[in-house]
């Protein structure tokens, strides 16, 4: 039985990402299974705060002027980039396969280990000042309950969260 990595991602995976990922295990025959949420219940205040605290004031403004997606735009927009992300780890040669999922990625990670073969979990996320302080994050939430490897790493850097 092949064991699987699950990635959980907030954006679409670039090669950069997948290279990095897929460079942890050298050699090595795995499935990874993306996971991307769709946002449907995007926080404008910490969004606002996390663009703030790392200088990116016009995503900030744009955030602040945009308004919140609809579902069906916001599950459109993780469609994309869950098929985008599929497609960098079948360019490299893996085996991928993925889903979208709800808002809190929790239970789904849940599901997936409780399946089984499931040998850890990668988080690659933009940095959020908030949530990574607080260990309210993706990743330490799914260290605390799931028992299995977490890997939280930020999105197009070589950064570990």
């Amino acid at each position: 039985m092949t064991e699987t990595i699950l990635v959980l991602t907030e954006d679409t995976l670039d090669d950069f990402d997948v290279q990095h990922i897929v460079g942890l295990h050298p050699g090595e025959e795995l499935d990874y299974r993306v996971l991307v949420p769709a946002d449907t219940e995007r926080s404008l205040l910490g969004s606002l705060f996390n663009h703030l605290a790392s200088g990116q004031f016009k995503q900030a403004w744009d955030d602040a002027t945009a308004g919140e997606p609809t579902e069906r735009d916001a599950r459109a927009e993780a469609s994309e980039q869950l098929a985008l992300s599929i497609a960098e780890f079948q360019t490299v040669g893996c085996a991928a396969s993925g889903v979208v999922v709800e808002d809190d990625p929790l239970p789904a990670l849940r599901n997936a280990v409780a399946v089984g073969g499931v040998r850890e979990i990668i988080v690659v996320t933009y940095p959020h000042a908030l949530e990574d302080t607080f260990r309210r994050d993706w990743a330490s939430r799914a260290r605390d309950e799931l028992h299995v490897p977490v890997l939280h790493m930020y999105t197009r850097t070589s950064e570990i969260g």
